[in-house]
């Protein structure tokens, strides 16, 4: 059974019933989620062996946080206990023309103030065959950037490929100071995954010739983008999410997956959007199974894409889906028929 280890901030989610806006009402709905605990769990619905690590209050928020995980089969014992806070985000989703609204409340939470010693990397990678994180791990803070690193470094020490997507968040940490640290960062990365707007932002590397808003993507700037990458960094191969918004409930949604010699996309997807947080995520953990269970890379990248278009369906940032059902809807069975 393949080994996969994810580290980052799992969340308490909280979110208005259905479409209303934040107050709307006296109700939330209290869940829980982030970038690469959503990772985590896709792996261990799809049979892998699925480790998380992060830091987490020894009180009964965070351990709820942590049973949501163990809830799905993944590996919670690298979590390290200690803090006083689990970080929190304010969802309203959006519909038709109001964009969907994310508010942090995150600062000081126990893996924001945590510590370069808290983790035991070498114990962590015993065994493992892949490592993932995202951009949004070390936006946290300078001592979050340096835990990252050091993971990174005992990961490539024993020979477990890295996975990153670049996930810049505008409201955690500038330009700038992405930039710089996941420059450095990305120099152990093997597999990057970036979006339409990701790869500008923290690299100053845009595709000419697309409007996101406007519904128009130039596959041959795509293509740029994912060669630039991999050519400045020495990617084995860059993945690329193509999303077109026509509003926030109807999406176009296809992916792109260069190996370093030829680029594969997918078939192209409309999504009539349930939840889309979590939608990248469900991308990259789509993306890791493939390569690691030897599918061919236009397999791969069909996989992802197909995963994460039923991730747009599911309510909650985790992605409630099997390998059985993603199949079915790469190899073509999109109608939404009733099984019976």
């Amino acid at each position: 059974m393949k080994r996969v280890v994810t580290f980052g901030e799992i969340m308490l989610r909280l979110a208005p019933n259905g479409y209303y806006r934040f107050f709307q009402n006296d109700q939330m709905q209290a869940t829980f989620g982030g970038g690469e605990a959503n990772v985590a769990v896709s792996l261990a619905n799809y049979g892998f062996d699925s480790v998380y690590v992060t830091k987490l209050p020894k009180h009964a928020i965070g351990e709820a946080a942590v049973n949501s995980l163990r809830y799905f089969g993944v590996d919670t014992s690298k979590i390290v206990r200690g803090g006083d806070r689990v970080g929190i985000y304010y969802l309203e989703k959006g519909a038709s023309q109001r964009g969907s609204v994310c508010i942090y409340d995150r600062a000081h939470s126990a893996i924001h103030n945590a510590d370069i010693d808290d983790f035991d990397w070498d114990d962590i990678f015993e065994g493992a065959d892949w490592f993932h994180f995202t951009g949004i791990t070390p936006a946290l803070g300078e001592n979050v950037v340096e835990i990252c690193k050091k993971a990174c470094m005992a990961a490539k020490a024993k020979g477990v490929k890295i996975s990153c997507d670049l996930n810049y968040r505008g409201k955690l940490w500038t330009r700038d100071e992405a930039r710089k640290s996941m420059t450095e960062l990305c120099q152990y990365v093997d597999v990057c995954i970036s979006n339409e707007e990701d790869a500008k932002d923290v690299f100053g590397i845009e595709a000419e010739g697309t409007d996101i808003y406007g519904g128009k993507l130039n596959h041959e700037g795509y293509k740029s983008v994912a060669k630039q990458l991999s050519d400045k960094f020495g990617f084995e191969k860059v993945a690329i999410t193509l999303r077109t918004s026509i509003s926030a409930n109807d999406n176009d949604w296809a992916g792109m997956l260069y190996d370093g010699d030829d680029y594969y996309f997918s078939k192209s997807y409309h999504l009539h959007i349930v939840d889309r947080v979590g939608g990248g995520d469900s991308f990259g953990a789509g993306l890791i199974y493939s390569l690691l269970s030897g599918k061919t890379t236009k397999e791969a990248i069909e996989f992802a894409v197909a995963a994460s278009a039923l991730k747009h369906t599911v309510e909650g940032d985790y992605n409630r889906v099997s390998v059985a059902e993603v199949e079915k809807l790469a190899g073509g069975d999109g109608s939404g028929r009733v099984q019976r």
